[in-house]
């Protein structure tokens, strides 16, 4: 009897420790992916996939800096002063404009204070921009999957090595290793490349 009460215990003490896990691990889980509400609807399928114009023409911070920038709203207004200027979204950018207010943007892709990300040596290295942002060009609005996910601890926790989801650190290291298994590519893999 001694024997079995044992065993329960210790059913019970690990059914209560994956319990715990199973409930971090949720409350640490990013919202479903869905987009911002934003000030303005910005197609990016409109301007990247119908337009064809380049990422860098927007966030021309691009390549010279850690950030990517979003533009100002004299470069968006440098082509809907006459191209779609009837549209409600352009009329809402208008009214920035003619403000001289800039567009409170609600951040989408947001990493830890403790990690640098240097989209210049990205772009340096002729990475596409869809190669972390996913495709850009089929989204009418932008919307980040990011962060841990309970069914990746869960897996992990018993053994398993699952995908790392997008944007996180397990997924840039993976990329990293790939990309070092092709000829003349040099991808940091220390840790003080991308936290200081």
């Amino acid at each position: 009897m001694g024997a079995k009460a044992g065993v329960g215990a210790l059913g019970a003490v690990l059914l209560a420790v994956l319990t715990f896990l199973a409930v971090s691990s949720w409350s640490r889980q990013p919202a479903v992916v869905t987009p911002s509400a934003q000030p303005i609807n910005f197609p990016h399928n409109v301007h990247v996939g119908t337009y064809k114009i380049d990422c860098q023409y927007c966030h021309s911070d691009a390549r010279r800096s850690s950030s990517a920038g979003l533009p100002s709203v004299e470069r968006c207004m440098g082509c809907h002063k006459i191209t779609g200027a009837a549209l409600p979204e352009v009329k809402k950018l208008a009214e920035y404009h003619a403000k001289k207010e800039p567009i409170p943007w609600v951040r989408v892709n947001k990493l830890p204070e403790f990690t640098y990300f240097p989209h210049k040596a990205h772009i340096r290295a002729k990475l596409k921009c869809q190669t972390c942002h996913g495709e850009v060009e089929k989204m009418t609005t932008f919307a980040a999957q990011t962060g841990p996910r309970l069914v990746n601890d869960l897996l992990n926790l018993v053994g398993l090595r699952p995908a790392a989801p997008p944007l996180s650190m397990g997924w840039c290291v993976d990329c990293h290793r790939q990309e070092n298994a092709k000829p003349d590519i040099k991808a940091p893999l220390d840790c003080i490349a991308c936290h200081h």
